[in-house]
């Protein structure tokens, strides 16, 4: 703490000092009988000095940081589509380049070599159209080539895909990742953020999860029955402000419920199967190298971007619209460490977005396995599906305590009013 205070007591010295050299500097300028803003021809000339030899260190500092870091300060590519990207990147760095070196050195050559010279006046040049065409012409030729190489590689990547990839969802809320993956049929179960419970936490659209909604928003401690009671309940006192928050739940419950009540009676129960075989992986993103996979993308609560660094990769998730992007990985994890030389690498899926207090935190690791460490993985999660994990079968009869199926994924018909005089007390 003493040596800090040291420091700042010494900068702060510093420039209290040079900015007395200045006022004195001025004063004796005065003294001499020259104004500040007159110049000599010596100055002139050192300034233009200055200037080239600037151009140089600026052209030597941009070399240097070019050979230390890399066209990108990432390392190589971890994917096919990744290498495509570099390559464009590559192409707009040299472009780039090339103008920078060209137009810098032009602009400070000049600076050095018409340097105000006495008795000299500057020739006076304020037009002419073959320039004007040229350098307008020229800068949009270039501009068209890259945006449309970008465009062309944007489309294959977001692109759908065939049936050879596969299919992976990753839902971000703040301040985490969830991966789904598409089970046995490589097709993702439909969702409906309605039906977003502790237990589902995904929304997936199933019977079974329509009725255990539908249940919760009718019989749950939070739900109508419960808040029709209060407000009926002449024991209980309340509050203007309370009774009209109330209300305003209730009502909102009520549009909710008959928006369920149209869902359970649309729902075609031969698709439960693509959400029942799906599986959710938390914490790690595992990938198979040289495996398609098609990602899409869902917001539970605000803005955020899956930015996949070692890939090359990145989309916006967006609450209320589905994206998506698809690469191959080919280049496993631990491949990538010897490549790297650092045996502590992973692959990160990261929020590029700034989605709050905790944003700093929202990451997943992501592991690219061998296909056959990526088989036994791949097969031990397939045991541990949406349907084995949230709900589960019931035990035998003769268990002496028999777990029973979750008690919120009942039949709606044992627990609920008929739909008739459901829709007449909404």
């Amino acid at each position: 703490m003493e040596s800090k205070l040291i420091i700042l007591l010494v900068v702060i010295i510093a420039a209290v000092a040079i900015a007395q050299l200045v006022r004195v500097y001025e004063l004796s300028s005065k003294l001499r009988g020259k104004n500040e803003h007159e110049i000599n021809q010596k100055d002139n000339n050192f300034n233009a000095l200055l200037l080239l030899i600037f151009m140089f260190l600026q052209f030597f500092g941009f070399i240097y940081l070019m050979f230390v870091y890399g066209w990108t300060g990432r390392g190589e590519a971890a994917s096919i589509q990744g290498k495509e990207s570099d390559w464009l990147l590559s192409l707009n760095f040299i472009i780039v380049s090339t103008m920078f070196f060209f137009t810098n050195a032009l602009l400070f050559y000049f600076s050095y070599k018409y340097v105000r010279k006495p008795g000299v006046k500057a020739f006076y040049y304020p037009h002419n159209n073959k320039l004007e065409m040229f350098w307008t012409v020229v800068p949009a030729c270039i501009l068209a080539v890259i945006i449309i190489l970008g465009l062309k590689s944007w489309n294959e990547i977001t692109s759908v895909s065939g049936s050879d990839a596969k299919v992976v969802e990753l839902y971000s809320k703040q301040f985490d990742w969830t991966a789904r993956y598409a089970g046995k049929n490589n097709r993702l179960g439909k969702f409906d953020y309605k039906l977003t419970s502790d237990n589902n936490e995904l929304g997936l659209v199933t019977k079974n999860t329509i009725d255990t909604a539908i249940f919760h928003m009718l019989k749950g401690v939070t739900g109508i029955e419960s808040i029709q009671t209060k407000l009926n309940d002449s024991s209980i006192i309340l509050s203007d402000s309370v009774r009209i928050s109330l209300e305003k739940k209730l009502s909102s419950k009520e549009r909710l419920i008959r928006l369920m009540y149209q869902m359970k009676e649309n729902h075609d129960t031969k698709v439960d199967g693509d959400a029942w075989d799906d599986f959710i992986q938390k914490d790690t993103l595992y990938l198979c190298v040289n495996q398609l996979y098609e990602f899409k993308f869902r917001s539970r609560d605000v803005l955020h971007s899956a930015y996949f660094p070692h890939f090359r990769a990145q989309m916006n998730t967006v609450p209320g619209l589905t994206t998506r992007f698809k690469f191959t990985p080919d280049i496993t994890t631990n491949e990538m460490k010897i490549k790297m030389k650092n045996e502590n690498f992973n692959y990160i899926l990261m929020c590029n977005k700034i989605c709050g207090a905790s944003h700093y935190k929202m990451n997943m690791k992501v592991i690219v396995l061998s296909k056959a460490d990526y088989i036994k993985w791949e097969a031990k999660k397939m045991k541990e599906t949406f349907k084995d994990k949230y709900f589960p079968a019931a035990a035998p009869a003769k268990s002496p305590n028999p777990v029973p199926v979750d008690s919120t994924a009942v039949d709606s018909s044992a627990v609920l009013p008929e739909k008739k005089d459901s829709n007449k007390k909404v």
